[in-house]
């Protein structure tokens, strides 16, 4: 075989980025392999509208991905249509036509990742899924094989681009949650629904696959505790410099005796730690080994470049395996087989909380939750609250010392019935520098 025939399946973003990387670095690329990567055919819905880098030569174009599949000469087909539907039938006609994948959906392989690696095992055949988080940052490869002979014990990223960006600007300028949302949207950070985004979902698919990596479980999203950003607004920013802190959607994996705690929420972080330095649309992944200690990985979490990047990447390591007769080399799990113990429920979880009311203000509160959270066995750490215009809609905090959260989350359900509160509490978990 004198060079590798790939078939690109989606040409949005990722795809376009990752075919202008094939031609624009072909020739790097074919000095680092020892032989030519070859795109052969292109698929899209709207493919005969596209005009193609010219230095890729003649490609095949359809807008039926079968006609991929049903071609002897392709070798490896790289899904980047996104989704669960039409790109679960390619991925699973690929493996039924013995075609090597490699994809960027972050959503299939968090469902069934692990299963689809098991059938492709099966037909002799590799997976390869690099681009399905963080973008341009590596960090599959790091849980898989750079630092596979430690044993993580704890991981923590920013892994969604867009809720960091919101929350940057928030924390920047002071503008309300709603506004820069609009803002984000104009710019193309946000999707015109951004649900997946500020609701956590899509954080949540991408700490799926790392706790797998990083524990050797078998993860699914609904397995992980999620919360969104939608009612982080100034004033909290405000408290959280008054503690030392900062606000980031936090993607939290830690590794117990007893079982893995994963998360997916809105939380202080000191801002003495690296963590709090990532702002706009960059991800970061920090992990932590029982043996190598502390490693720190940044970069842009999405667009075309990056995650192009990691699909040529993920292609070139295909293309080597196939040449090499060997689809085995290593799970793209980093583990043979995964496990099947689920997630530890968060309400077993022991953390400090911070909690934010906004209440129409009268004598007694303060009493009245330092009551709750005493029949709670929860001791009280402090009371902060900032000069106010309003005693209608009047903003202050309490922090409480560590506890189960199942307490704080009784004390938190206690305290929204009471007749002053203007609307729930906000409780968000406050991180200690570990």
């Amino acid at each position: 075989m004198q060079h590798v025939n790939v078939g690109i399946v989606g040409l949005g973003n990722v795809g376009s980025g990752t075919l202008n990387i094939l031609a624009e670095n072909a020739a790097e690329i074919t000095r680092k392999l020892g032989f030519r990567l070859q795109v052969k055919s292109v698929c899209s819905r709207s493919v005969h509208e596209k005009s193609l880098p010219h230095s890729l030569g003649p490609v095949h174009k359809t807008a039926n991905w079968r006609e991929l599949l049903a071609d002897p000469d392709i070798h490896i087909i790289a899904e980047l249509v996104g989704g669960v539907t039409v790109a679960r039938e390619i991925v699973e006609a690929s493996i039924a036509a013995k075609k090597s994948i490699v994809t960027a959906n972050k959503e299939l392989m968090a469902l069934d990742g692990a299963g689809i690696w098991d059938r492709a095992i099966r037909a002799g055949i590799n997976v390869a899924m690099e681009a399905s988080v963080a973008g341009g940052i590596p960090i599959h490869t790091v849980l898989r094989e750079g630092i596979s002979g430690d044993h993580v014990t704890a991981l923590q990223g920013i892994l969604n681009g867009t809720s960091n960006y919101i929350l940057t600007e928030i924390e920047r300028y002071g503008s309300p949650f709603r506004e820069v949302l609009a803002e984000a949207q104009r710019l193309g950070y946000a999707e015109a629904d951004p649900t997946a985004d500020i609701d956590g979902f899509d954080a949540r698919s991408k700490l799926a696959i790392l706790a797998a990596l990083a524990f050797g479980e078998r993860i699914v999203p609904s397995d992980i505790h999620t919360e969104g950003i939608r009612r982080i607004s100034p004033i909290d920013f405000q408290y959280a410099h008054r503690l030392g802190h900062t606000i980031k959607l936090l993607c939290s994996a830690r590794r117990t005796h007893d079982g893995v705690f994963l998360s997916v929420r809105p939380t202080l972080i000191p801002q003495s730690t690296i963590l709090a330095s990532v702002h706009g649309a960059y991800n970061a992944i920090w992990v932590r080994g029982r043996y190598g200690e502390d490693t720190f990985y940044y970069g842009r979490g999405a667009g075309p470049n990056p995650t192009g990047v990691a699909v040529v990447s993920d292609l070139m390591r295909v293309a080597r395996e196939i040449r090499a007769g060997s689809p085995e080399r290593v799970s793209p799990f980093a583990h043979e087989r995964l496990g099947e113990n689920r997630p530890l429920p968060i309400s077993r979880q022991k953390c400090a909380f911070y909690l934010r009311f906004k209440v129409q203000d009268r004598p007694g509160i303060i009493a009245a939750l330092a009551g709750i959270l005493a029949e709670k066995q929860i001791s009280l750490d402090a009371v902060l609250q900032l000069p106010s215009e309003t005693k209608h809609d009047l903003p202050f905090v309490i922090t409480i010392e560590p506890c189960l959260e199942q307490a704080a989350q009784e004390a938190v359900a206690r305290m929204a019935a009471l007749d002053f509160m203007v609307e729930p509490p906000l409780a968000l978990p406050m991180e200690r520098p570990l």
